[in-house]
């Protein structure tokens, strides 16, 4: 009776057994055996613009602003304009005390009429000596006077002819004098030297203006219609600037407007902030629904190249290649194989790096010989153009390493020139797979945890 019982107890623990054992064996599999492939993190090949630019802040102000100031002293009797209005050039738009203006022209019009008066008296006086100079000469001929009394009668002719000339000649002055307080009298009325918007009011009626040192301002004028961009430029980037070039720029209150302008100069004399070198550009732009204020902030991008329709991948697509002289083995030997299998290679971030050089190809024709053909060309279309690596994804989910040509480069995108197409993927990362610890020290790894046999 004890050995069935014995049989039975045993035959009971060997299924048990198994089980552990197999059990154990599948969890070994799932931890260290089998590696699991990796995760990538894709984009897609895209078509679209592309622009590089420098930007840049400044500020936006009229192009052409005039200050207007009174020529004549004086007490400002009328204001007839408000800031913000618009006026046109030669319209009133102020008027001084002219009191003291206008006695002076009285003034010197009634000694320009004492003036003439007296001449018309020495030209009665000239027209007599004329006379007598002409009778005594006729008689002096004839030896009928003495040469005394011709030569005082001629005397008194030359006499009044001085009189006259310097009689014209006060006139003159006068006349230079009378015109002249005439214009003072004129500057008491302040027209507008040009046609534009009324931005700011620096007097006020009734004030007294003291023009005897400086010109005082009374109001500015400003032509709101072409406003002029003054930005700030690193001397890193001036000499990628020139005039001409196609730029935009944005304001804070509308961010996504953009307004396009060219640069219309850079002036040579730099500005030293904090031992910064800054040169001035100088933008026009036409504002004819004055939208654009004055004293405004813009935030400037000059363009520096452009690509319309364009194949565009993410600059992290672009792979990079692994130094020259590095030898098989170790990690970039690994790395070197991994790649050459036409898996990526692992990066400690993460991210891939893939041979530079093109994937060895067969000779003579073929597609491959096509795509050489066609890099090729494209390089000598493009010689400011770069070779890259990008890794494409295959139709059976991994990885190939693909030659390109590399043109115009953002932070964010790059123009593919030759090597692309849009709607394939491109490999932009790998997802980093979190591992636990490898086996125990001695357990080899892909083989079954001691005491466990491969089946």
């Amino acid at each position: 009776m004890l050995k069935p019982a014995f049989l039975t107890g045993r035959w009971v623990w060997i299924p048990a057994a198994l089980v552990v054992a197999i059990g154990g064996w599948f969890t070994w599999q799932a931890i260290w055996g089998a590696e699991k492939p990796p995760e990538y993190q894709t984009a897609e090949v895209t078509r679209g613009d592309l622009e590089v630019t420098i930007s840049s802040a400044g500020k936006i102000l009229p192009r052409e602003t005039v200050a207007v100031g009174a020529q004549v002293s004086g007490q400002l009797n009328e204001l007839f304009v408000e800031a913000g209005d618009f006026v046109e050039r030669g319209d009133l738009v102020a008027r001084i005390d002219a009191t003291i203006a206008e006695t002076n022209v009285e003034a010197s019009e009634a000694q320009l009429r004492e003036l003439e008066a007296t001449r018309k008296q020495q030209q009665a006086s000239l027209g007599l000596a004329r006379a007598n100079f002409e009778r005594a000469k006729m008689l002096f001929e004839n030896d009928a006077v003495a040469r005394a009394d011709f030569e005082a009668a001629q005397a008194e002719y030359t006499v009044a002819q001085g009189r006259i000339e310097a009689i014209n000649a006060q006139i003159s002055r006068q006349s230079s004098t009378l015109r002249a307080q005439r214009a003072t009298l004129e500057f008491t009325n302040i027209y507008a030297p040009i046609s534009g918007t009324v931005v700011s009011l620096e007097a006020v009626e009734g004030q007294t203006l003291n023009a005897a040192q400086t010109a005082p301002t009374i109001l500015t004028l400003a032509d709101l219609s072409i406003m002029t961009v003054e930005t700030d430029v690193s001397e890193a980037d001036v000499l990628r600037i020139e005039p001409g070039q196609d730029a935009w720029f944005t304001t804070l209150g509308d961010a996504a407007r953009r307004w396009p302008t060219t640069v219309r100069q850079v002036l040579p004399t730099p500005e030293v902030l904090n031992d910064v070198v800054l040169y001035k550009a100088l933008l026009d732009v036409e504002n004819p629904e004055s939208r654009l204020k004055p004293q405004m902030t813009a935030q400037v991008f000059f363009l520096t190249g452009a690509a319309r329709g364009a194949v565009l991948v993410p600059v992290t697509a672009l792979q990079t290649s692994p130094g020259r002289g590095q030898r098989p083995g170790g990690a970039q030997g690994r790395q070197t194989a991994e790649a050459g299998q036409g898996r990526p290679a692992r990066t400690g971030g993460g991210l891939m790096q893939a041979e530079a050089s093109e994937p060895a190809t067969p000779r003579g024709g073929g597609r491959d010989g096509g795509n050489r053909d066609a890099m090729r060309a494209a390089r000598e279309a493009n010689p400011d153009a770069e070779p890259g690596m990008v890794l494409v994804m295959t139709a059976d989910g991994t990885p190939r390493p693909q030659p390109v040509l590399v043109g115009l480069r953002t932070r964010t995108h790059a123009e593919i020139i030759q090597g692309l197409e849009p709607g394939q993927i491109v490999v932009t990362g790998e997802v980093s797979l979190q591992r636990p610890a490898g086996p125990p020290q001695g357990q080899q790894r892909g083989g079954p945890p001691p005491g466990m046999r491969r089946g």
